[in-house]
């Protein structure tokens, strides 16, 4: 699965210069790859909010919030997430 969270931050990384792509080639790798876009709920929402201020990144404490509410390992090179309960993949 990959979060709507993980291609909208993309997205703005795109128009700030910082990646890129091309949005029919991305959207595309995602179908090809069999990859299931997990979309945000009101429920991973509330969840994220409630999440205690480890990090103020609003997109990887969506992240983190999906992967429990989910029951998903969620995979990161972020270190700082090792602070949430949350099973994690060190990529």
């Amino acid at each position: 699965m990959v979060s709507a969270a993980t291609i909208w931050e993309a997205a703005i990384k795109r128009t700030l210069g910082k990646l890129r792509f091309d949005t029919p080639v991305l959207l595309d790798t995602l179908r090809r790859g069999d990859m299931r876009v997990l979309p945000i709920t009101a429920e991973h929402a509330l969840a994220a909010g409630d999440l205690p201020r480890h990090h103020d990144d609003p997109f990887d404490r969506m992240l983190v919030a999906q992967a429990n509410a989910e029951g998903c390992t969620l995979m990161t090179s972020d270190t700082w997430l090792r602070s949430y309960a949350v099973a994690i993949f060190e990529a």
